[in-house]
């Protein structure tokens, strides 16, 4: 079994989003023995944003660039994103690296019925960190957009670990990443 760990998140050592994923990752490596796992820091390395010439496929060192990271994520059956929300958002680095993992004819089609997802039988754990609270609300568009695209390419079973509300005091913060950690899944959950 594989695990992709992506963090997207520019705080380096004062982020919320690092902390959680980094301990989404270790619980599952403690609960897997053997559970491979690789490692995408999408701040220290970020991936170039699509361009004209991204897609026409003109740079051949771009191009083995994108199918590295295409491959890296098919081969993955567990994918722990860290997403903090940018204004109301994700990091543009983090859409840079979707833009390379929703690929037609790889990860979607589309069929007479409709769009359909290839990349089936993945689970997805997002860490999403927010400074404000914003579940269920107007201005929540880092999670709908996370849960579609990634439904988009037929990754289905997204779990959210959220910490909210960590810009309003140290002691929301402290709570809201005790009650994230607290909420953390087992492996246990992908055979659901």
């Amino acid at each position: 079994m594989k695990l992709l760990h992506i963090d997207s998140s520019a705080l380096g050592a004062n982020s919320v989003t690092r902390e959680l994923s980094a301990a989404v990752a270790a619980r599952w490596q403690d609960d897997l023995p053997g559970l491979a796992v690789e490692y995408r820091d999408l701040d220290a390395d970020p991936i170039p944003h699509l361009t004209g010439r991204s897609l026409a496929k003109d740079d051949p060192a771009e191009n083995d660039r994108s199918e590295r990271i295409l491959q890296q994520f098919l081969q993955a059956d567990v994918i722990v994103i860290g997403a903090p929300m940018y204004n109301f958002g994700i990091p543009s680095t983090l859409k840079a690296w979707i833009d390379r993992i929703a690929v037609a004819g790889k990860t979607f089609r589309y069929t007479a019925e409709g769009p359909e997802g290839l990349a089936k039988g993945k689970k997805a754990i997002i860490v999403s960190g927010r400074g404000g609270l914003h579940s269920g609300q107007p201005s929540d568009f880092q999670e709908t957009y996370l849960r579609h695209v990634l439904g988009f390419i037929g990754v289905t079973d997204v779990e959210f670990v959220r910490a909210e509300g960590v810009s309003y005091s140290p002691q929301h913060r402290a709570d809201a990443l005790a009650a994230a950690h607290a909420s953390i899944p087992r492996p246990q959950r992908l055979a659901a």
